[in-house]
């Protein structure tokens, strides 16, 4: 259950003409609240116009920086993100749930790995805590970043990046990957399997990689890993987190008409309604006054999930849960529809 805290911001700072990054002021008596994971992301909640918005973020900053910083890219049909860049100041209030996630690196003192990570645009954000954390706490470890944009404006955390390469030469290497822009030193195009192959093949050769992190556009995370399980990497080795995804088929020849009795057990406490198969099984908890626990509703963060304890449903999109995860009942509410008469849910049990 996502628990929101409100934070004023600290720090903001423009990272590109269309990204800023966001330091929040943690009270003294949060601090154990705020403590994360590398990886891991806040949900921001914000009422624009009328309308509450919910935003997930992934934490940027390192674990000794004791600091949560999060980075924020404007996006087309991006309400908040727009808003984010264009008119938040030092100063302003958030309200901000505690980090959350399972897209993690948790740096060890006694590991020496190799990781290897391609990332896309905003996709920096939560690969960019790992690498920090690592460097700063995995001193016999090397990561390998390969980072995609249209051109070197676009970068992300860019003079940052090169900074801990400049200062970790040992230990931390960068490509970028610029699709419409030229320049000695970087490759051109995109992150596919020729960028995959020339990394792998040439300029890391003699490195054999402990785990693989993807992170960005669905359509280069899939076929990254595709390549990678095809290379004889195991798939427990491959950890990705979608920062898009593509629109994908609805639920097949799944039962989704008629209707499903539902009963909710959230925060300890029972809720009952009845609702119609083809509507998610979040939308119509929300409808009906629950709040429960959402970021993306668009079934690429988590925050959504419980347990189905009685009953089936069937899910219109899922990048993140395994197969044993769904045997043990594991959903996305925000993709899911019952399919029998009567379902039970557990949000606590997760």
């Amino acid at each position: 259950m996502s628990t929101f805290y409100k934070l004023s911001i600290k720090e903001i700072q423009k990272e590109t003409k269309d990204s800023v990054s966001i330091v929040f002021n943690i009270p003294q008596d949060l601090q154990d609240k705020y403590k994360f994971i590398p990886g891991q992301y806040v949900t921001i909640k914000k009422v624009l116009d009328g309308n509450e918005l919910r935003r997930a973020y992934s934490i940027c900053s390192s674990l000794q920086s004791n600091r949560i910083k999060v980075g924020v890219k404007s996006a087309e049909n991006g309400y908040f993100s727009k808003y984010a860049v264009n008119e938040l100041k030092v100063g302003d209030e958030l309200e901000v749930s505690r980090p959350e996630g399972r897209f993690n690196l948790m740096p060890n003192s006694k590991h020496s790995k190799n990781y290897l990570a391609f990332v896309a645009g905003s996709g920096i954000t939560p690969i960019l805590s790992m690498i920090k954390s690592v460097l700063e706490t995995e001193k016999e470890s090397h990561f390998v970043l390969v980072y995609g944009n249209k051109s070197v404006t676009d970068v992300m955390f860019k003079s940052e990046i090169d900074t801990l390469v400049q200062d970790n030469s040992a230990n931390f290497s960068v490509y970028y990957v610029y699709s419409q822009f030229e320049e000695v030193g970087t490759l051109f195009g995109r992150i596919d399997t020729s960028v995959l192959n020339f990394i792998l093949n040439n300029k890391c050769k003699d490195i054999q990689f402990n785990d693989y992190f993807l992170c960005g556009p669905e359509p280069m995370i899939n076929l990254i890993k595709e390549n990678l399980l095809e290379k004889n990497v195991e798939e427990k080795n491959i950890h990705f987190e979608l920062f898009s995804t593509d629109v994908d088929d609805k639920v097949g020849d799944a039962d989704i008409d008629g209707k499903t009795k539902v009963n909710v057990l959230l925060d300890d406490e029972e809720h009952a309604f009845e609702m119609d198969r083809g509507k998610t099984i979040l939308e119509v908890a929300l409808k009906n006054g629950l709040d429960a626990p959402y970021s993306c509703q668009g079934g690429i963060c988590s925050t959504c999930l419980a347990k189905i304890t009685e009953g089936r449903a069937v899910m219109d999109k899922n990048s993140i849960l395994t197969d044993n995860e769904i045997e043990e009942g594991l959903i996305l509410t925000c993709q899911a529809h019952p399919t029998t008469p009567t379902i039970s849910i557990d949000y606590d049990d997760v």
